[in-house]
């Protein structure tokens, strides 16, 4: 019998296993359960490690250290890395507000933090120490520990503080979440309203009537217009032909066009006369069309072609087809010439047979090579997004360098690489279905780890004179500023449901509760605006954890 009780007790690489894959095991199935439609998921992990750290199992302190790097990196690193197509985007066109929505949350934590100190008596490197667990924020417990110590104070109260109000602030902001759904979410505020999984392409059906236009060719027509457009098709007489950049443009053709939205009036003006068919309702049998033509879905597998522009493959020239549109992960774009192409990419391509045949063997279209996870890229991108981490970063008066952390610095390098790893032919597709387990196997790891650590001395310090006073401070602190800003941002009537949720997971650093709410709600729109709004705001407590310590202390 003592050699299965050594199994959990004596510390060995084999005893971490157990210890973690089990806290692990019963997280997740604990987490399956559902209480009046409400249930935490991932986020079970967490609970069931602090009670197995509470009953006294334990792991070797720098092997649970290595595990919950090495799981957080992965699970920020691969979120990255996800959003990261879209992300610049998304920064572009809401970006601003949503960060400010976010930096909203983290002023008046702060601001809470200042009122709390002289109304409670608790010191302020203990409250920082309740700001930075409450928030889930171990980048900024580490900026403060630093300070103190610069400052020859001792951190491990700080420390103990972050621990005892680190579980609040992980169900804290789920109860928000799910109060707000409840009491104030109608329905229609849980239709996606962000574009990012929109297509953005339109197709048209004009007929020519602009006799400037007659004699033209669709090269010289294009080169005109500050329009961008794909011709598809033309109808000529009874007659489909597959255009070419040099074939010439008559009166009375009819041509099918695929463009964005917003361009198609202008089209139909441009060309003459535009036809009443709708091609976008419904789903259209393209080869039933015409005898002649033929239109297929090729995947881009050939690892050369990654990060070249459409235009330089000349598909038309080479293989007399056209590219029409291109589907990367749910998003259909127009296949302009100066469009790059990504490993991964879903490309429409119509002509005769062969010339299809010839087209599809160019590309690749190997969907089996698709299946296969590309894990030296993943691997590479975490060393790359670490190594950021480490930098040092000096501000005016703050004698200390401020870092990303390990949850900084892999996701901003992940939405990096995401987003322009293809223009240097870094090829950084991965399968849904390989992204969403190593995200998950990532923050599993991480939740057991934290659990553990925190388990140790959570419910010895809750029994202490001042543990439910820290308890009580960590509620304020982590629900009060999320649940106005929820508020403020639900009442705007920009965002939708889910798109709040990632601003709140997002401004108070908290990958659990996103697993909670990617799990409840439609779509990407949670991590898509985690992403937005986490960098800007992990970063903000790190700063301003360190400068209430160097400035107030």
């Amino acid at each position: 019998m003592d050699w299965f009780l050594s199994l959990f007790s004596v510390h060995s690489s084999v005893q971490t296993v157990i210890i973690v894959s089990l806290v692990i095991a019963i997280g997740l199935a604990f987490g399956r359960f559902k209480m009046k439609g409400i249930s935490l998921g991932i986020a079970f992990v967490f609970f069931i490690g602090i009670l197995a750290g509470n009953f006294g199992l334990s792991v070797d302190a720098t092997t649970l250290d290595y595990i919950q790097t090495f799981g957080l990196s992965m699970f920020v690193y691969c979120l990255g890395l996800q959003v990261g197509p879209n992300f610049f985007g998304s920064l572009r066109e809401e970006g601003l507000h949503l960060n400010l929505l976010s930096l909203s949350v983290i002023a008046i934590g702060t601001l809470l933090v200042l009122v709390l100190v002289p109304v409670t008596g608790v010191t302020l490197p203990d409250m920082v120490g309740l700001l930075c667990g409450a928030t889930t924020n171990t980048p900024a417990l580490g900026a403060a520990t630093q300070a103190l110590n610069h400052l020859g104070l001792s951190s491990g109260s700080a420390a103990l503080a972050t621990a005892v109000t680190y579980p609040i602030g992980v169900v804290g902001v789920i109860a928000v979440m799910v109060v707000i759904r409840k009491y104030f979410v109608k329905p229609e505020d849980l239709v996606l309203r962000s574009s990012n999984e929109e297509d953005h392409t339109y197709i048209t059906q004009v007929t020519v009537i602009n006799p400037a236009i007659d004699g033209k060719s669709i090269g010289e027509i294009a080169h005109w217009t500050h329009l961008k457009f794909i011709v598809s098709r033309i109808w000529r007489q009874g007659e489909v032909i597959v255009p070419l950049a040099e074939t010439v443009i008559h009166v009375n053709d009819s041509l099918l066009m695929i463009s964005a939205k917003e361009d198609e009036e202008a089209l139909g003006l441009l060309f003459g006369k535009q036809e009443q068919k709708d091609w976008n309702k419904g789903k259209i049998d393209w080869n039933s069309i015409d005898a002649n033509v033929e239109s297929r879905v090729c995947v881009v597998t050939r690892r050369g072609l990654n990060g070249k522009h459409l235009g330089q493959l000349h598909m038309r020239q080479l293989y007399g087809v056209n590219v029409s549109r291109i589907m990367r992960g749910d998003i259909t774009l127009l296949a302009s010439y100066d469009l790059r192409l990504q490993y991964g990419d879903r490309v429409t391509i119509v002509g005769n047979h062969d010339d299809v045949n010839n087209a599809e063997r160019f590309l690749g279209n190997s969907v089996k090579t698709l299946e296969e996870p590309n894990l030296g890229a993943i691997f590479f991108g975490i060393v790359l997004g670490l190594a950021l981490g480490t930098v040092p970063i000096m501000f005016p008066g703050i004698s200390s360098p401020i870092r990303l952390g390990i949850a900084g610095g892999p996701i901003i390098m992940g939405i990096v690489i995401g987003a322009i790893g293809p223009r240097f032919h870094f090829i950084t597709y991965t399968t849904r279905s390989a992204s969403l387990m190593l995200r998950k196997l990532g923050l599993s790891l991480y939740l057991a780890c934290v659990g553990l650590d925190a388990g140790t001395d959570f419910f010895a310090t809750v029994i202490r004179p001042e543990g439910l006073l820290w308890i009580g401070i960590g509620a304020v602190l982590t629900i009060l500023p999320i649940f106005i800003i929820g508020l403020v941002a639900l009442k705007s009537k920009k965002y939708d449901y889910g798109t709040i949720c990632g601003i709140l997971c997002g401004s108070m650093a908290n990958p659990m509760a996103l697993s909670y709410a990617s799990d409840t709600t439609n779509g990407d729109a949670a991590s898509i605006s985690y992403a937005t709004v986490y960098p800007l705001g992990m970063f903000a407590r790190v700063v301003i954890a360190q400068m209430l310590i160097m400035l107030l202390v």
